[in-house]
């Protein structure tokens, strides 16, 4: 695709988030069953229905656009699953697996906010306020997914891999 207009960077981004989403809902099961920590189990779970709701509202932007979400592959999060995937399957203490669990998934949901973000200011951008209304509730969610996960290590999960070394 030639990027000649904003309209079609902002159907790119959009194809972007919906690959990304897709590949991240596809690794959470096996995510969730490396985590041990029964509340980190719990926000995987969460996390599954999360995802299949916010490929829905991407897939009802691309209805309104008159567009196609596939025929795109997101190398990022290709990349950011294939990383955490690696640490997690090398020789690692369960107690540190689910900090390090709690670390892959921020990144991933710190590439999702970046995303969302930008994808939202483009439908701004373009007069399209129903698109940047649905795409600011995905980014206001990944959001407190994110802070909830912080919560849960600050308050547990780093404490617990901590204490094994100390």
């Amino acid at each position: 695709m030639k990027f000649d207009s904003l309209e079609k960077l902002y159907v790119h981004e959009l194809k972007d988030l919906f690959s990304a989403e897709h590949q991240f809902l596809a690794a959470l099961p096996e995510l969730k069953a490396r985590a041990t920590d029964e509340d980190l189990s719990k926000v995987l779970m969460g996390q599954m229905q999360e995802t299949r709701v916010r490929i829905g509202r991407i897939e009802s932007v691309f209805s309104s656009l008159d567009f196609e979400p596939g025929g795109h592959r997101c190398t990022a999060m290709e990349g950011l699953i294939e990383e955490g995937g690696q640490l997690l399957s090398s020789d690692i203490e369960p107690r540190v697996m689910d900090a390090a669990l709690v670390a892959s998934l921020q990144r991933i949901e710190h590439y999702g906010m970046a995303g969302y973000g930008t994808a939202r200011s483009f439908a701004e951008k373009l007069g399209r306020k129903k698109d940047a209304d649905v795409l600011q509730v995905a980014l206001n969610e990944l959001g407190e997914s994110n802070r909830h996960l912080t919560t849960l290590a600050e308050r547990k999960l780093n404490f617990l891999a901590l204490n094994l070394t100390h």
